[in-house]
């Protein structure tokens, strides 16, 4: 599939950014859930970012889920897949490797964006933008790209079979807060087994595992503006602090700071409407 959601023949499912004589590039494509573009490079750096809805990104170094509030820097060359999480609108910006040589990082890192990054990538994506004011505008946006210290919610599934069985059930009932006693009678495998299970194969302790599971189904919702007790209920928090709790404990930020409000740009509400299906193409 191309970037706009269309098949385009090529074998990686996204196209590379078309050649300019500018630094940046912005790219602009709207992702109904679950839209994939399966792994791929580009000859540019990539910086993944989503104007709305929620980003999942994969590469060899790691897993990331992205709301608006963050982006993926991916240095050129790196495989990964990208994946619409909800309904999504991606607007990613493509770096000139050669005009960027300031910005060293060689694995994907994550950054924050806020209303001066989102504002510059918004003014870069203009095409008929001269060249003077545009030169000024991608500078001070490499200049504010700032990484964040944010813990990947992503989980290792088991392969046991009785472990496997467990992380499917989980994950399509996170609020389930049976113990390991309780599943072991369902499984056949004492709770000592699954116990040793869960840390030999996902390496983390089952406690830990089923929360960083809540919080990876939470995100979809939190990104889709759910209420914060509606999702405390789907992932299995009897009230929205304790969920709201767990969540800044395990991710690093609070679900605000995660999902601050989006902008409101027209061009970004309009592919919003279009992704759900309310205005043709």
């Amino acid at each position: 599939m191309s970037p706009n959601g269309q098949r385009d023949g090529r074998p990686n499912g996204q196209r590379t950014p078309p050649a300019t004589n500018t630094a940046i590039f912005v790219g602009h494509f709207t992702m109904p859930r679950g839209t994939t573009f399966t792994t791929h490079t580009h000859p540019v750096h990539q910086l993944a970012w989503s104007a709305w809805g929620l980003l999942r990104v994969r590469s060899e170094q790691g897993s990331w889920l992205l709301p608006p509030s963050l982006a993926l820097w991916i240095p050129a060359g790196v495989p990964h897949t990208t994946e619409a999480a909800g309904d999504t609108v991606m607007r990613s910006p493509y770096v000139d490797p050669a005009r960027s040589a300031q910005i060293t990082w060689t694995d994907p890192t994550v950054v924050a964006v806020g209303p001066l990054q989102r504002s510059l990538i918004d003014h870069l994506a203009n095409l008929d933008l001269a060249a003077g004011p545009r030169t000024r505008a991608e500078a001070v946006l490499l200049d504010v790209l700032t990484p964040v210290p944010v813990t990947s919610v992503a989980v290792t599934e088991p392969r046991d079979p009785r472990a496997r069985a467990i992380a499917l059930a989980l994950t399509a009932a996170p609020a389930d807060g049976r113990p390991l006693a309780a599943w072991g009678a369902e499984v056949g495998a004492s709770a000592r087994t699954l116990a040793r299970l869960f840390v030999a194969e996902t390496g983390l302790p089952f406690g830990q595992w089923r929360e960083r599971l809540r919080m990876q189904a939470a995100m979809p919702l939190l990104a889709d503006g759910r209420a914060l007790e509606t999702v405390s209920r789907h992932t299995g928090y009897a009230t929205a602090s304790s969920f709201v709790a767990a969540f800044h404990r395990i991710v690093g930020l609070t679900p605000r700071q995660y999902f601050p409000a989006h902008s409101g740009d027209p061009a970004v509400e309009n592919s919003v409407r279009r992704v759900r299906g309310r205005v043709e193409p």
